[in-house]
């Protein structure tokens, strides 16, 4: 079984642990292997970083956008670490929204994103993490999942295609393969996007009957609509099971975009700024130095 106690990690604690009377405590998922998680209970409506004005909170979106550029040119040069920012949720729960309206200012130098799809047939013939640990980010980088590892503890759980026995060494490979990365000084910070039925009926609905988003819809999203219910027990599991000291789970109300968007973007914000971060000191040999 992994190792459920805390390790010393190379970045101070608030990098991972909302403060207390802070939103974002709320939504974190305790780490204790097992608590249970009832996703029921954690409304998708709600909008704890919200003002209560919908152009306030879009104007902050930008506002905090700006901010994480210079944080990310900051977090670039000091080199000491690295970010993994996981988008794991149901379809149309907003995982390529969030990566344009968290990241939208920020330099495509050092913020990478990867749109993790069905494995190949190369990757299907090495374990399910080999090609996730392809795409780490080094050091001073962004990468930004939309979709993850997890996924191998979503469908092929919600299909039966793996055993419970199978399920429970999985989460424990998870478990183990995010401390490794975050002794060895990788942040990472894992969201749930957490949307209501009802809101997904409308936002697939709103694709089907738009041309122009047709693109993003495929008939198995209906059979997988069907499955709601068993995936949000796979939720539960999961974030029962893999939220961790070194790399706990939040949960992202989400039926509101731009709610979503901005409590993303303040906890990343929060993050950064957690990590004491700073320029290389000078080099004393440029002393004087003029350019003719």
């Amino acid at each position: 079984m992994p190792r459920q106690n805390a390790p010393a990690l190379p970045f101070p604690p608030a990098a991972l642990r909302a403060s207390t009377g802070s939103p974002w405590r709320d939504w974190q998922v305790e780490p204790g292997q097992g608590k249970a998680v009832s996703l029921k209970k954690l409304k998708p409506e709600a909008k704890p970083f919200s003002s209560g004005s919908k152009a306030t909170d879009q104007a902050a979106v930008l506002a905090i956008a700006e901010e994480l550029d210079g944080l990310q040119d900051l977090f670039f040069a000091d080199r000491r670490f690295k970010l993994l920012v996981v988008l794991q949720g149901t379809d149309t729960s907003g995982k390529d929204g969030t990566v344009r309206g968290v990241f939208s200012r920020t330099s495509p130098l050092g913020v990478h994103t990867v749109g993790w799809k069905a494995p190949t047939e190369a990757e299907r013939d090495h374990d399910y993490l080999w090609r996730i640990h392809q795409k780490m980010p080094g050091a001073g980088e962004t990468m930004a999942f939309n979709r993850s590892h997890y996924e191998d503890v979503l469908v092929p759980v919600v299909n039966g295609w793996i055993t419970p026995e199978q399920t429970a060494q999985r989460y424990a490979h998870i478990n183990d393969f995010e401390r490794l990365l975050a002794e060895t000084g990788t942040v990472i910070l894992k969201f749930m996007l957490h949307i209501g039925s009802d809101e997904q009926r409308q936002r697939l609905q709103e694709r089907v009957d738009d041309p122009t988003k047709h693109w993003k819809f495929s008939m198995g999203d209906i059979e997988v609509r069907r499955q709601w219910a068993d995936y949000q027990r796979a939720y539960e599991a999961l974030l029962a099971e893999t939220s961790t000291p070194w790399a706990p789970w939040t949960v992202v109300p989400a039926n509101s975009k731009t709610h979503r968007n901005l409590m993303i973007a303040t906890v990343v914000r929060d993050t950064l700024k957690a990590l004491d971060l700073r320029y290389p000191p000078p080099n004393p040999a440029l002393n004087g130095l003029r350019i003719d």
